[in-house]
């Protein structure tokens, strides 16, 4: 369950914070919001999934790891970020 390489690139020039910015925290939040939401549509049709379930918990408890970096390191970048994608509602 990966995103294409065409969605990679958008994600990163869209959430880049400077030219050529692949490592940013959000860029690696916006990548992994879009694992996540593809593994989440994944499970409305394959419920018994567990182990891509394992996966998606991982990749939630990174992502999670990544905002509280933001947030501890500058919160008005956390809180933009978490605005664009639309996450913590």
């Amino acid at each position: 369950m990966s995103i294409t390489v065409e969605e990679k690139n958008r994600l990163m020039n869209e959430f880049a914070t400077k030219k050529g910015d692949t490592g940013s925290p959000e860029v690696q939040v916006a990548i992994l919001t879009s694992r996540i939401s593809t593994l989440t549509e994944h499970f409305k049709t394959h419920k018994k999934d567990n182990h891509s379930r394992r996966g998606l918990l991982k990749l939630v408890a990174q992502r999670r790891k990544l905002l509280d970096y933001l947030k501890g390191k500058e919160e008005a970048r956390y809180q933009d970020l978490i605005k664009r994608l639309g996450i913590r509602r």
